[in-house]
């Protein structure tokens, strides 16, 4: 069975719907009726937008945004979930080349006629390569996922038990000191323990 890959007529449509979907409220249902409506987008080759979104992962097939569409629309999260959309739409262009997206035109066609069978002057291997070339303008496979900010480390003079007092020209320092004792019933080694401890450690 061959492999359809996605792709539409107009890839150029592509980063103008990207900017509406940016700019517009995230809706329950990417329907046509908010393509046009809502994003102002009417025509059969704007339409063919929705089952593109639809093999990307940018929308369930139910018609409801997915957390991808979500990440497209905030400018930190955009690029990286855009090349993340990517991958899921053209998983076996990855699956044959894990740098698919780092291809020549000619060699990704090769690549995408090799999965297709298709002849390589066949309009769909011409449609194929814009759609995803387009895509990939508007992605960023070395960026990071945003993550959210760890929790601020302890500076020393925070914790317990480190705490320096730097005050005149005097130096206090404390100390805690965790003692493992051994495994005994024998009272005179824990009094030799502590006395050494008072007589090495403790005296001022």
């Amino acid at each position: 069975m061959k492999t359809k890959l996605p792709y539409i007529s107009y890839p150029a449509c592509i980063p103008r719907i990207l900017n509406k979907i940016k700019e517009a409220k995230t809706p329950d249902r990417f329907t046509y009726d908010f393509l046009e409506t809502k994003l102002g987008f009417k025509g059969g080759n704007y339409k063919q937008f929705i089952p593109l979104s639809k093999k990307i992962g940018l929308i369930n097939t139910d018609g409801s945004p997915t957390d991808l569409y979500k990440k497209l629309r905030n400018s930190k999260t955009s690029k990286h979930s855009m090349a993340k959309a990517i991958k899921i739409g053209y998983g076996e262009l990855f699956e044959r080349n894990e740098y698919a997206n780092n291809l020549s035109a000619e060699e990704l066609k090769g690549l995408i006629v090799e999965i297709t069978g298709l002849e390589q002057k066949n309009q769909v291997v011409k449609l194929t390569c814009l759609t995803f070339e387009t895509l990939k303008k508007e992605a960023d496979f070395e960026a990071k996922p945003s993550v959210e900010p760890s929790e601020p480390e302890e500076k020393p003079d925070e914790a317990e038990g480190g705490k320096d007092d730097y005050s005149d020209l005097g130096l206090n320092l404390s100390y805690i000191i965790n003692l493992v004792l051994p495994k005994t019933d024998d009272p005179a080694v824990f009094n030799a323990i502590f006395r050494s401890l008072r007589e090495n450690l403790l005296r001022k």
